[in-house]
C-alpha cells in the first residue's frame, strides 16, 4: 500500500464526526424503543460500535488492510460483514422491527445530516491524499444529501403536497450517491493495481478506514428503510 500524507489537523474533527454519527443512531433508536427496553438499546448499540471500532483500529494497526487487492481487504473484513450483520441479523430482531415501525420517516431522513462528515473526502482531495475527481464527487454528493435532507424534512412536517415525491427523489439521489461512491472506490482500486496510479489507499488507514467500515452499510440501510416508509404513505 502506498502512503499518501494526510492533514494531521483533520483527524480530530473527523473522529468527532464519527462519534456524532454513532450518538445520533443511538439517540433515534433509543427514543423509539419501548420504554422498558431503552437502556438495553442504548447499551447494546454503544457496546457494538465500541467493539467494532476497536476491531477496525486494531486490524488496521496490525496491517490487515495494507495489501492492495481487489476487492479491497477493508471491504472484505469490515464493510461486507457489517452490512450482512445489519441486513440479516439486526433488522430481523423483533425489538429492531418495533423501533423501525415507530420511527418517523422525517427522523430517518433527518439522520442523514451526519453525511456532512463526507466533506472529509473533499479535504483529502485538496491535500492529494485521494484522487481529486473521486474526492470532490463523493464529498460533494454527501454534503448535498446532508443539506437537502433539511428541506425534505421541512416539506414533510409542513405536509406540503409535493413532500412525498420530494422525499422519494431525495432518497433516490442519496442512495445513488452512496452506491456510486462505493463502486468508484473499487474501480479506482483496480485501476491503481493495474497502472500504479493513485487509488483510495488512504481509506484503508486509520482514522479514515472508519469511513468504509461504517458509512456505506449504515447509509444504505437508512435509504432502504426510507423507501419502505414512503411505500406505506398514501399519495
Amino acid at each position: 500500500m502506498k502512503y499518501y500524507p494526510t492533514p494531521s489537523w483533520l483527524t480530530i474533527p473527523f473522529l468527532i464526526g464519527i462519534a456524532v454519527v454513532i450518538l445520533l443512531l443511538v439517540y433515534i433508536a433509543t427514543k423509539n424503543a419501548p420504554t422498558n427496553k431503552k437502556k438495553l438499546v442504548t447499551g447494546s448499540i454503544l457496546a457494538f460500535f465500541g467493539v467494532y471500532v476497536f476491531y477496525v483500529v486494531l486490524a488496521g494497526q496490525k496491517g490487515l488492510f495494507q495489501q492492495v487487492m481487489f476487492p479491497p481487504k477493508i471491504l472484505l473484513f469490515t464493510t461486507l460483514p457489517y452490512a450482512l450483520f445489519l441486513f440479516f441479523v439486526v433488522i430481523k430482531l423483533p425489538l429492531a422491527q418495533k423501533i423501525i415501525e415507530k420511527t418517523k420517516l422525517s427522523e430517518l431522513i433527518r439522520l442523514h445530516i451526519f453525511r456532512l462528515v463526507g466533506s472529509t473526502f473533499i479535504f483529502l482531495g485538496i491535500y492529494d491524499a485521494l484522487p481529486k475527481h473521486f474526492a470532490y464527487l463523493a464529498g460533494t454528493g454527501d454534503v448535498m444529501a446532508a443539506l437537502s435532507s433539511i428541506y425534505v424534512v421541512y416539506a414533510l412536517k409542513k405536509e406540503k403536497t409535493y413532500a412525498k415525491k420530494f422525499a422519494f427523489a431525495w432518497n433516490v439521489f442519496g442512495f445513488a450517491d452512496i452506491l456510486m461512491t462505493a463502486i468508484l472506490a473499487n474501480v479506482l482500486t483496480k485501476i491503481s493495481m493495474d497502472t500504479g496510479q493513485m487509488g483510495v489507499d488512504t481509506l484503508a488507514r486509520f482514522p479514515f478506514s472508519l469511513i468504509p467500515a461504517i458509512a456505506p452499510p449504515t447509509i444504505i440501510l437508512l435509504h432502504v428503510l426510507i423507501f419502505r416508509k414512503l411505500k406505506n404513505i398514501s399519495t
